[in-house]
């Protein structure tokens, strides 16, 4: 089911899947709530869980002002996200952040901590967007001048929009397929015909506007719930030594290193994915199987 919930003083656009009366799995979108697979949602559901996976602000259903300029700031989409869990859940919740959502997870864990009981981190660093740290591999120059000689699409097309989309999967390694039919559900939920608005829906641009200070990666040692942090071996956005730092740095994180796995969580993961994440919050109900 497909709704929005009032937060933060904010419209947040959310799909449920599950049962409602069971423990909330809430999932940041990266930046729109399809960065998180059905299948994997799916799976979660029926594990015992009630999944929540959501819209950031100026994406999909969420309130949308200009993706070019936000007036909003990283800590605003983490309270965002704390919001959300006491308006969906009066238990805390099982956070899970993917991509950029990964990096709203964190702070959000460290800020409201009383809000959420674990936390997973898909594909995700420890550091904000911009120049990273020394010790982190940055992304892979070679695919990155790839993706970015790649013409940009006339946002107004849908077809033209999933096809780039399918092509810059080819680039990253992810599956063009999956990728051109996700794009083409992003675009037919993105509000409006504003180019910039489309863009940021399929690219995730707002967070090179977006006010990310101050630095939390020296606070990750503070986060004391169980922590799953999940990569894809042959990501090249963020290559997979950022997942492996979050999950040295984070007390007691486990690592789940995909692969076969890019950008995105393949469908032949989203098991071995959902398993980790129900043993992490208790483990698989029994009236719901695995």
């Amino acid at each position: 089911m497909t709704t929005t919930v009032e937060a933060n003083g904010v419209t947040l656009g959310v799909e449920h899947f599950g049962d409602a009366a069971a423990p909330l799995v809430l999932c940041a979108g990266g930046t729109t709530m399809l960065s998180w697979p059905d299948a994997l949602c799916e799976a979660l559901a029926r594990g015992g869980r009630h999944v929540v996976r959501y819209d950031l602000r100026d994406a999909g259903a969420s309130t949308t002002a200009d993706p070019e300029a936000p007036s909003y700031t990283l800590r605003d989409l983490a309270a965002d996200a704390a919001a959300l869990a006491r308006e969906l859940d009066d238990r805390p919740a099982h956070l899970a952040g993917i991509g950029v959502g990964g990096m709203v997870a964190q702070v959000a864990a460290l800020e409201h901590p009383e809000a959420f009981a674990t936390l997973t981190l898909v594909g995700t660093r420890p550091v904000a967007p911009g120049p990273v740290d020394d010790d982190l591999p940055d992304h892979d120059g070679a695919a990155m001048g790839r993706l970015f000689s790649l013409p940009m699409p006339d946002w107004s097309d849908r077809d033209a929009v999933a096809e780039h989309a399918a092509r810059g999967a080819e680039v990253l390694g992810d599956d063009p397929v999956a990728a051109r039919a996700v794009a083409g559900r992003i675009w037919d939920r993105t509000p409006g015909t504003a180019p910039a608005v489309h863009a940021a829906n399929q690219l995730g641009t707002v967070f090179a506007h977006l006010d990310c200070a101050p630095r939390w990666r020296e606070r990750l040692a503070e986060i004391a719930v169980p922590t799953l942090v999940v990569h894809g071996r042959r990501d090249p956005f963020f290559p997979v030594g950022n997942g492996q730092a979050l999950a040295r740095e984070i007390p007691g994180a486990g690592l789940l290193v995909l692969e076969d796995g890019s950008t995105a969580v393949p469908d032949a993961a989203a098991g071995r994915v959902a398993a980790a994440m129900l043993a992490l919050s208790g483990g698989t109900d029994s009236a719901g199987g695995a």
